[in-house]
């Protein structure tokens, strides 16, 4: 059954204001968010072939006299109040409590990658080490 649009707004905006786990989401509320991360995932993030990045890379080269950029990266910090027991680990440069979205685009801006809900004191190097 799909999933009415009223509800998918309200379980995206709360998972960005608040930063809470995929479980919390499920159990608040009773959707089984690992099956349309894995369906929809496929279609707006697909992996990438090394082909892929050879045009990315010749396309920053064309579009933008930038050589050898395999994507442009960035950041956002959303501000949220601070999660119980959380201590600092949200607390950013900026002097107030975030999670982050971190994002790659290519030329046309089309995301080549995104991290949604990284802790506000995470620097760009760290969030990506992850991976």
């Amino acid at each position: 059954m799909a999933i009415p649009a009223e509800e998918m707004l309200a379980v995206t905006l709360r998972y960005l204001s608040t930063g809470c786990t995929l479980t919390e989401l499920h159990y608040n509320y009773n959707i089984v968010y690992i099956e349309i991360w894995n369906a929809l995932r496929t279609i707006h993030l697909k992996e990438l072939t090394q082909e892929d990045w050879k045009h990315v890379t010749n396309e920053f080269q064309r579009k933008a006299n930038f050589p050898m950029c395999v994507g442009a990266i960035d950041r956002k910090h959303i501000r949220i109040e601070n999660f119980p027991h959380a201590g600092s680990m949200n607390f950013n440069y900026k002097k107030f409590y975030s999670v982050v979205l971190l994002a790659i685009a290519d030329t046309d801006y089309n995301f080549l990658f995104v991290d949604i809900g990284a802790y506000g004191k995470d620097c760009d190097s760290s969030i990506l080490l992850k991976y």
